[in-house]
C-alpha cells in the first residue's frame, strides 16, 4: 500500500493564492483584454512572492531551537514587508498600471488567508 503524501497547510495556501491570481487575471482579461489583466496579475504577485519568501524562510528553521525559530519569524516578516514595498515600487514604474485592478489582485491574493481556517488536512 503506497503512502499518500499530503500537502501542508502552507503549501495549500500558496497554491490557492496562485489559483486566485490566475482567476482574477483571467476575469479581467475576459472583460478588458490582455492589458487589463496585467494590473491584477502584478498585484497578485506583489502579495504572493513575499508570502512565498516568508514560507521558505520559516521552513528552513524547522527543527531549530525555539529562539532561532522566533528570530527567523521576525526576520522573515521584516523581509516580507521590505519585499512587498520593493515590488510595489517596481510595479508603479510601469506607466500602464491601473490602481484599482492592481489592488483588487493584491487584496484577492491576501484574502486567501481569511479562508485558510476552512482547509482541513
Amino acid at each position: 500500500m503506497a503512502a499518500e503524501k499530503k500537502l501542508s497547510t502552507v503549501s495549500k495556501i500558496l497554491a490557492l493564492q496562485i489559483l486566485v491570481i490566475l482567476l482574477i487575471s483571467a476575469g479581467f482579461m475576459f472583460v478588458g483584454g490582455k492589458n487589463a489583466a496585467l494590473s491584477p496579475f502584478l498585484g497578485g504577485l506583489a502579495g504572493f512572492v513575499p508570502n512565498l519568501y516568508f514560507a521558505l524562510r520559516i521552513a528552513r528553521s524547522t527543527g531549530q531551537p525555539a529562539q532561532k525559530i522566533v528570530r527567523s519569524f521576525y526576520a522573515g516578516e521584516s523581509g516580507k514587508l521590505i519585499l512587498t514595498a520593493m515590488l510595489f515600487y517596481l510595479i508603479f514604474q510601469i506607466p500602464t498600471i491601473n490602481l484599482l485592478p492592481l489592488l483588487a489582485g493584491y487584496v484577492a491574493t491576501l484574502s486567501v488567508f481569511w479562508f485558510a481556517l476552512l482547509l482541513r488536512d
